[in-house]
């Protein structure tokens, strides 16, 4: 049996009627998901109940709704801004984390820093940052007349931001703040530490006008898998989100980015894969593959091509949608699990309506439909083999897929020892086993010390 640092972490990814594509069309969704508040407290309180690391929250900076065929057929495109959304749900919960997506690409590090690390604080050390780039062409239409950077650039302007967030973040000791009445002393000036940043895309004096938090800084997730994607989790991510349908690829993606560590100084513990998982468990099989296809009988053919194409970026809607996936041209742009996808279709010899069928479901992602015993044995294989340190759980369609999930699912995780029974820390950084950051000044002061002293 694992001990208590060999067990799972998981994630509760928050879509707003769910992750299946037609989710919003089912009788037992919540139609108005996205503007109902008090169905995310439900879910928030759910997750808890069921002991998850945190509630993580995807956003994009743009509606696609506009002039692409089919996409009025989604209810993937207005929701709650996720950053208030959290905040709100901070007083509502008591220890899951709350992470969500900013784009460095449309964000300002000194306001960026300023709001996870208040987000911080209101939740008692419980916020997380997902960091982004945002591949997505459309949405630097709502920032301006720029043209959206190609990908190499948006990675190395995303490095200059993240580490100045990380700077902004150290900006007071943790001991900084000495609130002495008797000698009219509120803070210790030698540890305020002004940044006084100049670099390529960023200048910032500083200090951050935002106290240090309990756990240090928020929490640091990424979910890129190309190349300059994977260097910068290995650099910087505390945790990484990450879609893989089978286990081959999974371990390999995993081997790969904890191997690209060292270089950095960081050891691989202080980073947590964990990769999409999209559960349909009743009680027995014959249910669950009902209940899945029930979902995929309601996603419409126009937009099953349609969120296809724009996941693609390539039209498909001049192919028979019976015909075979056609060849897909690199892109500078999109997304490196395009050329994923696109070869695994071909391999297997899928139509573009198995394609879009499939990627409705599961978006790329880890699928298991069946007994709580069937999922439990499917992410003890991952986990057990080198794919995963814990899951990022999408329900197909919510509540009930949560509801399922946290009844089913982690009881058996629970009775093999693989999930804990009750949280570990008071921090999402201390649940999820994450060392707490020293600051960079305090490093350097202790790296003087030493050297100046030998000891």
């Amino acid at each position: 049996m694992p001990s208590g640092s060999q067990q799972m972490k998981l994630g509760m990814f928050l879509r707003p009627c769910g992750h299946h594509i037609a989710s919003w069309r089912h009788p037992d969704a919540q139609a108005d998901a996205g503007i109902n508040f008090d169905h995310f407290v439900r879910l928030a309180q759910t997750a808890e109940r069921g002991l998850f690391d945190m509630l993580f929250s995807a956003d994009s900076p743009t509606a696609f709704t506009a002039e692409e065929e089919g996409l009025h057929r989604t209810h993937y495109v207005a929701w709650i801004e996720p950053f208030p959304l959290l905040t709100a749900l901070a007083g509502f919960t008591n220890h899951i984390g709350l992470v969500c997506t900013a784009s460095t690409s449309f964000e300002f590090p000194y306001a960026l820093a300023r709001k996870f690390a208040s987000l911080d604080l209101i939740s008692g050390g419980r916020s997380g940052w997902n960091v982004v780039t945002t591949g997505n062409p459309a949405a630097a239409e709502n920032f301006g007349s720029e043209p959206h950077l190609p990908k190499d650039e948006r990675y190395r302007k995303a490095r200059e931001f993240t580490d100045l967030v990380l700077s902004l973040w150290d900006s007071w000791e943790d001991d900084a703040f000495v609130r002495d009445r008797s000698a009219g002393v509120f803070f210790d000036r030698e540890k305020m530490h002004v940044l006084d940043h100049h670099g390529k895309y960023y200048d910032c004096r500083g200090p951050l006008n935002v106290a240090r938090s309990p756990q240090g800084h928020p929490v640091i997730v990424q979910a890129g898998a190309s190349e300059d994607g994977k260097d910068l989790a290995a650099e910087t991510a505390e945790v990484v989100f990450t879609a893989h349908e089978e286990i081959g690829s999974a371990q390999a993606f995993y081997a790969d980015v904890k191997g690209r560590m060292a270089k950095f100084g960081r050891h691989p513990d202080d980073l947590k894969i964990m990769p999409g998982l999209s559960v349909t468990v009743p009680p027995t099989r014959q249910e669950a593959e009902d209940k899945f296809q029930s979902l995929q009988d309601l996603i419409h053919p126009e937009i099953g091509v349609a969120i296809l194409s724009r996941k693609m970026g390539f039209d498909f809607r001049g192919f028979p949608i019976d015909g075979p996936v056609p060849d897909v041209p690199k892109s500078n742009v999109l997304s490196s699990r395009v050329d994923t996808m696109v070869a695994s279709a071909q391999a297997e010899q899928l139509s573009i309506r198995q394609l879009y069928q499939r990627f409705c479901a599961t978006r790329g992602h880890f699928s298991v439909v069946g007994t709580p015993a069937d999922v439990v044995d499917q992410m003890s294989e991952w986990f057990s083999k080198g794919a995963a340190d814990g899951f990022n759980f999408m329900a197909p369609i919510l509540p009930g897929g949560l509801d399922d999930f946290v009844d089913l699912v982690v009881p058996e995780l629970q009775r093999r020892g693989l999930f804990r029974t009750r949280y570990e820390g008071n921090t999402l950084r201390g649940n999820l086993g994450l060392k707490k950051p020293v600051s960079r000044y305090a490093r350097e002061k202790r790296d003087g010390l030493v050297a100046a002293t030998g000891r």
